[in-house]
């Protein structure tokens, strides 16, 4: 190839996303969310659902706006019993698939989810102090006994 071709597809391609038939992936363009393999899982007081959404041009949405849209969807009173989670967007981006759970009340959902997600959601307190000064308190206290034990802070 010379010179001139490569110069003329450069230009080719500014004029193209001059003309917005790139979209820039901050615009806000619509969110479509589905739901498939939908189980009501009476065992575990959930709904659970792999979630699909479309996003064409634009970044992956947040899992608040998520949670907000699936609430409408299902008529879910209270947000904070919505848990999504392993999402990924497929290469060239446009479309991210996840897992959901829906939980019957926030108590079963306190019981039932691991800690880490419960954190994440915001339900759980994160825990205070940096990790050095936790796991330097936890070995204090494995050297006590008894009643010791709760006066170590």
């Amino acid at each position: 190839l010379d010179e001139h071709h490569l110069d003329v597809n450069f230009h080719w391609f500014i004029y193209k996303s001059n003309n917005k038939e790139y979209p820039n992936m901050a615009d806000k363009g619509s969110v479509t969310v589905r739901t498939r393999k939908f189980i009501s899982n009476r065992l575990l007081s959930r709904k659970q659902f792999v979630v699909d959404v479309l996003h064409p041009g634009r970044a992956t949405p947040p899992k608040t706006e998520l949670t907000e849209k699936i609430a409408k969807m299902y008529k879910v009173s209270d947000d904070k019993t919505i848990v999504l989670f392993g999402f990924h967007t497929k290469f060239g981006g446009g479309r991210t698939t996840g897992f959901g759970l829906i939980y019957d009340t926030l108590d079963i959902m306190k019981r039932l989810e691991p800690k880490y997600r419960l954190r994440r959601a915001g339900v759980l307190a994160k825990p205070t102090g940096s990790r050095k000064q936790r796991k330097e308190r936890k070995n204090r206290v494995i050297k006590l006994r008894g009643k010791n034990k709760n006066k170590t802070t």
